[in-house]
């Protein structure tokens, strides 16, 4: 899904991505954390232990651990196309209804599955399956693939805002799924680095 000179050339090359999301359990790409309802310790760094990411497998993280992972990119809850042939994943700047696209966080995070039935939970138990689909940033795929944080990760440098000013978010790029056919999310592909 390389660029090509021309729109005509580019639409052709682009045919064989099937516009559907993910697959099914990872159909929708939505906000990738555990099961837990009680984020308020997500915020509060002195409610986790120190450098946990280093120290402690996906497994036997806390609740507040787990929820501290995500760095706010926003990029799991852009919609993607998976190519049928080579499953390759591209992802679109169309970005799930929920997503505020200032903030790069969900509007309704706790209630999400009522708004967006198919919205992944990612745990540490199914993130092999999903982490494919997950940009290759995540807080939660580069801990399972054994690599270490960026040093803009919020953990890291200590401010939340690092990981927009690093380049590393959708802060200001997405547009809602409402507002793009599926038809044409393939005219949204975003750049990959």
């Amino acid at each position: 899904m390389t660029g090509t000179s021309s729109q005509n050339d580019r639409k052709t090359a682009q045919k064989a991505v099937h516009a559907r999301r993910t697959p099914p359990k990872a159909r929708r790409s939505g906000k990738t954390t555990g099961e837990t309802t009680d984020t308020t310790g997500a915020n509060d760094r002195n409610s986790i232990r120190p450098r946990f990411w280093e120290r402690f497998p996906l497994d036997r993280l806390k609740p507040a651990e787990w929820e501290a992972l995500c760095d706010g990119c926003g990029k799991c809850c852009l919609n993607k196309l998976e190519d049928e042939d080579t499953g390759e994943v591209a992802f679109t700047r169309v970005a799930c209804r929920l997503l505020d696209d200032a903030t790069c966080r969900c509007t309704h995070y706790e209630i999400r599955h009522q708004f967006v039935p198919d919205c992944v939970t990612l745990s540490a138990e199914t993130i092999a399956a999903n982490a494919y689909w997950m940009p290759e940033t995540c807080a939660y795929r580069l801990l399972a693939e054994g690599k270490p944080l960026y040093p803009w990760h919020y953990l890291i440098s200590g401010d939340r805002e690092s990981v927009h000013a690093a380049g590393a978010s959708v802060q200001g790029i997405t547009l809602s799924e409402f507002d793009v056919a599926e038809e044409d999310w393939e005219d949204h592909i975003l750049a990959t680095d």
